[in-house]
C-alpha cells in the first residue's frame, strides 16, 4: 500500500477495494516502525485518524457524497493548527500550547475527507535549513540517516520520502518546501503568495511565508492543490479566485514551450549539481521545449534581502512571545520583567534568538532606512526583473539546492547554512510559485531536485511542465531502499 500515490489510495477506497481504517492502520503501523529511524514526527494523531477512517467507512457504506481527498493520509508541519492538538513549532517555547482553532487548511482537507495522521518536525518556528534547530529532535534523511533532510519543513519531506504518508505540507519562507524536498527526492511546491490561505499558520515572515504540499508525484501535488487553493476571508492576502483544474492542466502539452535560465547566475554551481541540471535541460529539449538565457543577475542581492526582511518581520512577529498570555513561563522570575527577559531566554533557540536580534537592530532608529527601506527598494527590483524575465520565456529553470543533503552537524557557519537558500529565495520575494522536481542522483545515491518558476498566479503552468518531466524521467518513483518494504502486523 505504501508504494500507492495518493490519487490511487483515493480511487481505492472510492471503488470499495480498500477501507479508510484499512488505509490508516497500514500508515500508522509504518510511522511506529520506521519514524524512529528518522524522527519526522513530532506528535501522532492516531485516535483521532481512526476516529475520521470510521466516519468515512461510514459514508461510505450509506452512500454519502465523499471529498476529493477521501481515505488519503495526510501530515502538517507543526506550525499549523489543529484545533486541540499540541501546535509545538520546534519550539520549547509552545511546547504545552493547545491550537483553540483549526488553521484553514486543516479545515479545507478534511471537509474533503483526508485523514490527519500527526504534526511532523521543523526548525524552530521554520528558522533554518536542515532541520536541526527544532528543540525536540533532529530528523535524518530517509536515503542516507547522517544525512539531514533539509528545512525548514524537513520532517514533512522526510515522512513523504519515507513513505510514511503520501502527502504532507509544509511551510516555505524562502525555500523550505523545495530543498528539502529536493534533498529526500520526492516533489515539493510553493504556491503563488496568497493562493493558499496562512489564517492557522504560526507566523515567521509574514510577506513570505506560504503553505504548500510535499508530494511523491506532481499529480499528488496538483490533485491536493485542488483543495488548498480557495480564497479564506479570515486571510487578508488570500486571493479571491476560484479552483483551478490543475488536474486537468498538467495533462496538456508542452511542446513550444520556453524555459528561461539565468546562466551567469549558476556560474559558481558545482560541477555535480551543474552536471545534474543540464542533462534535466536535455530531457527538456527532447520534449520540445527550447531553453533561452535570460538576464537575473540582480539574484546575487537576494540573500541578503531576504535576510533583513525575514528577521525584521520574525522580530515583530515574535515580540508576541512575552511568557505572559500562552507559552513558557519562566518560572524563576518574580518581576515582570524577568518574566518577560528570562522566558525569552529560556524559551527561544540558539537561532531564533539570532534573527530577532538582527531583525531588531535593522528595524532601529538610524539603520531602517538603510537597511530595511533599501532591501523593499531591491525587492520591488527582483520582482521587476521576474516580470522582464518572463516576457522572453514560460518559466524559468534554476537548480534548488547547490549540493545534494550534507551531512548533520557539517556546517557550523550560520552563513554557510543561509546559502543553502540561494536558488530559492527569490521566488519568495517576488511571491511567484515554484516546484521541486527529483532529477536524478549522485554517486553517493543522493538526490537532485530540479527547479521550475512561473509567474505569478501560473501554478497550473508550473505543475504541467514538472508533470511532463516526471514522466520522462520517472525519478520519482524511486523509494528509500531502508524503508521499501512492507510493515507486517
Amino acid at each position: 500500500m505504501y508504494k500507492q500515490s495518493a490519487r490511487s489510495l483515493h480511487q481505492h477506497f472510492v471503488e470499495g477495494s480498500l477501507s479508510a481504517q484499512t488505509i490508516t492502520e497500514s500508515f500508522l503501523q509504518r510511522i511506529e516502525h520506521y519514524d524512529p529511524k528518522i524522527q519526522s514526527f513530532l506528535s501522532v494523531l492516531s485516535e483521532r485518524a481512526l476516529k475520521k477512517a470510521q466516519e468515512l467507512d461510514a459514508k461510505r457504506k450509506n452512500n454519502q457524497p465523499l471529498g476529493k481527498l477521501a481515505g488519503i493520509p495526510i501530515a502538517l508541519k507543526d506550525n499549523m493548527h489543529i484545533k486541540d492538538a499540541i501546535t509545538t513549532c520546534g519550539s520549547k517555547f509552545l511546547a504545552n500550547y493547545r491550537a483553540v482553532f483549526d488553521a484553514t487548511v486543516t479545515h479545507l482537507l478534511e471537509q474533503e475527507g483526508a485523514i490527519i495522521l500527526g504534526k511532523t518536525n521543523l526548525d524552530e518556528f521554520a528558522m533554518g535549513s536542515s532541520t536541526e534547530n527544532s528543540a525536540f529532535q533532529k530528523t535524518k534523511n530517509p536515503w542516507d540517516l547522517c544525512c539531514t533532510p533539509g528545512g525548514s519543513s524537513g520532517g514533512s519531506a522526510a515522512a513523504v520520502a519515507a513513505r510514511l504518508c503520501p502527502l504532507s505540507l509544509g511551510s516555505d519562507t524562502g525555500g523550505s518546501i523545495r530543498q528539502p524536498a529536493a534533498l529526500t527526492g520526492i516533489v515539493g511546491f510553493k504556491p503563488t503568495y496568497g493562493r493558499v490561505s496562512r489564517y492557522g499558520l504560526v507566523a515567521f515572515a509574514s510577506s513570505l511565508d506560504q503553505i504548500g504540499p510535499f508530494a511523491t508525484s506532481t499529480e499528488d501535488a496538483a490533485l491536493i492543490m485542488e483543495t488548498l487553493g480557495a480564497h479564506c476571508n479570515r486571510d487578508s492576502t488570500s486571493l479571491n479566485l476560484p479552483n483551478e483544474p490543475y488536474l486537468e492542466k498538467i495533462k496538456l502539452s508542452i511542446h513550444g514551450k520556453t524555459l528561461g535560465v539565468p546562466w551567469r547566475f549558476l556560474e559558481d554551481l558545482a560541477p555535480e549539481a551543474r552536471a545534474n541540471f543540464d542533462q534535466a535541460l536535455e530531457v527538456y529539449k527532447s520534449l520540445g521545449v527550447s531553453i533561452v538565457d535570460v538576464d537575473l543577475d540582480i539574484l546575487k542581492y537576494s540573500l541578503a534581502v531576504y535576510y533583513i526582511l525575514a528577521t525584521a518581520e520574525a522580530s515583530t512577529n515574535l515580540a508576541r512571545y512575552d511568557g505572559v498570555r500562552y507559552g513558557l513561563r519562566s518560572a524563576r522570575a518574580t518581576t515582570l520583567d524577568e518574566v518577560y527577559d528570562f522566558s525569552k531566554q529560556e524559551g527561544f533557540g540558539p537561532e531564533v534568538k539570532n534573527r530577532i536580534l538582527l531583525g531588531t537592530y535593522v528595524l532601529s532608529s538610524g539603520y531602517k532606512d538603510a537597511y530595511y527601506k533599501k532591501a523593499q527598494q531591491v525587492r520591488t527590483l527582483i520582482l521587476k526583473k521576474y516580470q522582464e524575465a518572463f516576457q522572453k520565456c514560460d518559466l524559468i529553470a534554476m537548480p534548488c539546492s547547490p549540493f545534494p543533503a550534507f551531512p548533520l552537524g557539517s556546517i557550523q557557519d550560520p552563513l554557510q547554512m543561509y546559502l543553502q537558500d540561494i536558488y530559492t529565495i527569490s521566488a519568495n520575494l517576488a511571491g511567484v510559485p515554484a516546484i521541486s522536481i527529483p532529477s536524478g542522483f549522485n554517486k553517493e545515491s543522493k538526490p537532485f531536485g530540479f527547479q521550475l518558476i512561473g509567474p505569478q498566479m501560473h501554478d497550473g503552468e508550473v505543475l504541467r511542465l514538472a508533470h511532463h518531466y516526471e514522466l520522462a524521467t520517472q525519478h520519482t518513483k524511486k523509494i528509500p531502499p531502508l524503508f521499501d518494504s512492507e510493515v507486517l502486523s
